[in-house]
Parts: structure tokens; C-alpha cells; sequence
């Protein structure tokens, strides 16, 4: 007799390489984090984890985010921790570019490409990789913001332009705030003032 219980079989995880595991030191503030950039048949993994304070408070996240070979982001996964207490997001986006959290459709972010995390420099990598803009070249783009410290969801015009081979303009909010994002060639963060700045890293 054939089973029928197809539904609780474990999906094998796909097998993924590690491309580089750095740390990011916060400016000014309190606050750093591991990260791995991982590839897999299927796309890019970014996973990190981060401490940092908000007004004296300190937290902890960790965080998944699953893109396509395209880098289009179609899953994020975020734990937040704070004073005991843990809070959890989890968004999947399908083919029609609609985001949903859970059985619930967001619909302020139909047709966004590219999650941003409030929390982290590591999701700017998305739509560097995605876009592959040519030198002195700019594009707007609508993203999935996630803020902190509450994970609410909002929409955030950006601006990416390429001013070098490794380095772009970041522009969001119709520029009230501005930017110059240097990168590795990965389209990883090297330095982001005010904001991060990498202090180490596995060789590439």
C-alpha cells in the first residue's frame, strides 16, 4: 500500500556553498553582525545576525532571506528579540511578484522586487545584484521596507546609481536621505556611512 502522507515529508534542503562570511560594525551607534552570502542551485541565501540599540534598548535579530537566480526576493524570515520577549515575520512572494505573511496578502508590496531590512546593510546587495547597472547609470525602484523596531511594513522609493565599479548613490524617501555605498565584488557592503562599515571577512 502506497502512503498517503506526502504532505509530512521533510522537502530536502538544497545543497549551498558559502561566497563569504564578514562582520559589520555600526557607526556611531552600538551594534554589529555576522552574515553568510550562500548560493544554491535554486538562487542566494543572505543570513545574518545582528545586536544593536535603539534608544539604550538592545536587541538581536536573525534573519533569512531566499532570492531567485535573478535576485528577486521570494522568502524572508526575521526573529527579533528584545527585553525577553521574541517577535517573528515571515513573507514568501510568488510569481506574480505578490507578497503575502502567512494565508494574508500585503498589498502595498504587489510588484516590489527587493526587501529592505531596517536593521541591516546586507539587503542594498539585492538590487545592486539585480539591477547590474553600467557606470553613471541610475534606476528607481519601490521596496519592501521592514522597520524597527516594530517589523511594521511600508513601501520605500530608492534611487541606486552607479558612480564607480564599486561604489553607488543610495537615495530614498526622494532624497531626504543620501548615501555613497562602497562595495566588494559581490555587491556586498564595504562601507555605508553613517551607517556600517565592514571590519572583517573570509577571503573571496
Amino acid at each position: 500500500m502506497t502512503s498517503q502522507r506526502t504532505e509530512s515529508t521533510p522537502r530536502p534542503v538544497p545543497a549551498s556553498r558559502c561566497l563569504r562570511a564578514l562582520i559589520w560594525h555600526r557607526m556611531g551607534q552600538p551594534g554589529s553582525e555576522y552574515f553568510e552570502l550562500r548560493e544554491s542551485a535554486e538562487g542566494w541565501t543572505l543570513a545574518g545576525s545582528v545586536v544593536l540599540a535603539e534608544d539604550g534598548v538592545p536587541y538581536a535579530a536573525d534573519y533569512t532571506i531566499g532570492c531567485d537566480k535573478q535576485w528577486l526576493t521570494r522568502e524572508a524570515r526575521i526573529l527579533l528579540r528584545r527585553e525577553g520577549v521574541e517577535q517573528s515575520l515571515s513573507l514568501r512572494v510568488d510569481a506574480q511578484q505578490r507578497w503575502w505573511r502567512g494565508a494574508e496578502e500585503v498589498p502595498q508590496f504587489r510588484g516590489c522586487s527587493d526587501i529592505d531590512l531596517a536593521f541591516t546593510p546586507s539587503t542594498n546587495t539585492l538590487p545592486i545584484r539585480r539591477l547590474a547597472l553600467e557606470v553613471g547609470q541610475g534606476t528607481d525602484v519601490t521596496a519592501a521596507w521592514v522597520r524597527m523596531p516594530d517589523l511594521s511594513l511600508v513601501t520605500l522609493p530608492q534611487r541606486y546609481t552607479r558612480l564607480t565599479p564599486s561604489r553607488y548613490r543610495y537615495e530614498s524617501n526622494g532624497g531626504r536621505f543620501v548615501a555613497e555605498v562602497e562595495t566588494d565584488e559581490l555587491g556586498l557592503v564595504l562601507s555605508y556611512p553613517p551607517g556600517w562599515e565592514r571590519v572583517a571577512t573570509t577571503a573571496g
